[in-house]
């Protein structure tokens, strides 16, 4: 057997490394692995195909662009511009959170679906231009881009600038789905006193009321009564952390969906319930955007 001793300069350089480590960044790690795990359960033997939620019919004529709006750690960041065709200066605006398949046709055709609605649409790209095909690839992607948060936050606060700045949106908005859920939810957290509305499909939460205190827009929370990635115990627990803290919060959970159920990409479209959690979220977004 050998005995190694580490000298007592080494040992105290080891414990000044970890104490520089933020505990919350320690803490998250395992929580992290654990949600990535259960995506990928959720998602097993998905591909990221068309569905009828990403072939609604566009209900009035839209231009699009593939725009520069951000430059993050020197490098650009591109995304997917939708706005009505006869767009004026003074639309609301929604930045779009591409589920863990990445910016694909499919959010791009949601983005087309929002403009048809008023307003200006700006689906952001979380991946690096990177789009997954299969489930395994989508995994790597969703576990490479939490390793660097802070670079997800500065691209979100780049798109916000953009969409008030260079496409002129008075107000502006936040809708997700599966990963970009929760950042939908992230993105608010981040700038609570600029964002005016949030759209959570089944995203991550927090449930921490010193964190969910800072928000002061309404939010909408949708959720399926079978999903295991988000489970409910996570959802009540948000919600009533926001009522006791006197949020205007409206969670509406569907009996029998599963996760991704609403979904622009996959197999798990529940067409019922996808049509009306996307009437409700129009209608949502219309009444706190469209002031």
């Amino acid at each position: 057997m050998f005995n190694f001793v580490i000298p007592r300069a080494l040992r105290c350089t080891i414990l000044l490394l970890v104490a520089s480590v933020p505990m919350q960044l320690m803490a998250a790690e395992p929580e992290d692995k654990d949600y990535v795990e259960r995506m990928s359960r959720e998602h097993r033997d998905h591909a990221p195909v068309s569905n009828p939620g990403s072939q609604r019919a566009v209900l009035a004529p839209v231009v699009t662009e593939r725009v520069e709006y951000a430059r993050v750690d020197a490098t650009p960041v591109s995304g997917f511009l939708a706005r009505p065709a006869d767009a004026t200066d003074n639309l609301p605006g929604v930045i779009l959170i591409h589920e863990w398949w990445g910016l694909n046709d499919n959010i791009r055709a949601m983005a087309e679906q929002v403009a048809g609605h008023g307003y200006v649409a700006l689906a952001v790209d979380l991946y690096g231009g990177k789009i997954a095909q299969n489930a395994v690839e989508a995994r790597e992607l969703v576990g490479l881009s939490m390793k660097n948060s802070a670079a997800i936050e500065e691209n979100l606060r780049q798109a916000y600038g953009y969409l008030t700045t260079e496409a002129g949106a008075v107000r502006v908005g936040t809708l997700g789905w599966c990963f970009g859920g929760g950042w939908s939810l992230n993105t608010a957290l981040l700038m609570p006193a600029d964002i005016d509305a949030t759209v959570i499909y089944y995203g991550r939460l927090v449930t921490d009321p010193e964190q969910l205190n800072a928000l002061g827009m309404p939010v909408l929370g949708i959720f399926g009564s079978e999903d295991r990635g988000i489970p409910l115990e996570s959802v009540n627990a948000f919600d009533a952390a926001m009522r006791e803290l006197g949020k205007d919060v409206t969670i509406k959970v569907y009996e029998g969906a599963r996760h991704a159920f609403a979904n622009p990409s996959g197999q798990s479209y529940d067409p019922q319930a996808a049509e009306d959690a996307w009437a409700l979220t129009v209608s949502f977004l219309d009444s706190h955007l469209k002031q």
